[in-house]
């Protein structure tokens, strides 16, 4: 059987002695969406950091399109394709949306004027506040930002750390409506979510966590499905 696009596989380890994830997998195909959900302090986060290579693994391995990559910085993780947005701190305040953007193609040496049309056809509103300061604008037009901003670097993975965090239920459907039109363009998506009932509808597959490690994985119907699931991770 073909590998995954995107594995990483058996990873444990933590900050300092800890190790917060134990033995935990994660896999994402071309084009797919995979979300990771889970009760607080699962170590969902830690899972995707891990991914990018934000966090030393005691075991386990990362492998992105058939290379092993986990002794790779997050920075030639970037250059390979992987594209990162945390959850905080995500934008720079004090300057413009386009600014930003243009920010985020800052290892391209190509003509990325195509690629930010894109991002604006994808996110409209971004467009009409190009010359805004990105401080300026609503929680989700600055995730908004955020998107493009990782969209500017052409990634062929694209991992998003609870993108819909603190933004209104509208706002969140809009984006999670953005985050499927990314994937048709053939960007993996791989997603830390708390609204986890939402996250698992659009996604192909799901990983629920619990203290570090899988506790079910399944495509999301079947999680959505599964009466353990519903009961323990999805209120009822």
């Amino acid at each position: 059987m073909a590998e995954p696009f995107l594995i990483g596989e058996n990873m444990t380890g933590g900050y300092g002695g800890a190790d917060i994830l134990h033995g935990c997998t994660l896999a994402v195909e071309r084009g797919e969406i995979a979300v990771i959900v889970g009760p607080n302090g699962a170590g969902k986060s830690t899972a995707m950091k891990a991914v990018f290579g934000m966090l030393n693994l005691r075991e386990g391995a990362v492998r992105f399109d058939g290379e092993d990559i986990t002794r790779l910085s997050p920075q030639d993780r970037v250059v390979k394709g992987m594209g990162f947005v945390p959850q905080t701190h995500n934008i720079f305040t004090s300057m413009s949306v386009e600014e930003n953007l243009e920010m985020g193609a800052f290892i391209r040496r190509d003509d990325f004027r195509d690629t930010m049309a894109q991002v604006y056809d994808l996110f409209p509103i971004l467009k009409e506040k190009r010359n805004q300061p990105a401080g300026e604008l609503s929680g989700g037009q600055r995730q908004q930002v955020a998107v493009g901003r990782a969209l500017m670097t052409r990634p062929k993975v694209l991992m998003l750390d609870e993108p819909t965090a603190g933004v209104s239920p509208i706002v969140m459907d809009e984006l999670f409506d953005r985050i499927i039109e990314i994937a048709r363009t053939g960007i993996s998506i791989l997603m830390v979510e708390q609204n986890a009932r939402q996250a698992l509808e659009i996604a192909d597959k799901g990983y629920v966590l619990v203290q570090g490690a899988n506790r079910f994985t399944d495509t999301g119907k079947a999680l959505m499905a599964d009466p353990e699931v519903r009961r323990s991770f999805l209120g009822g």
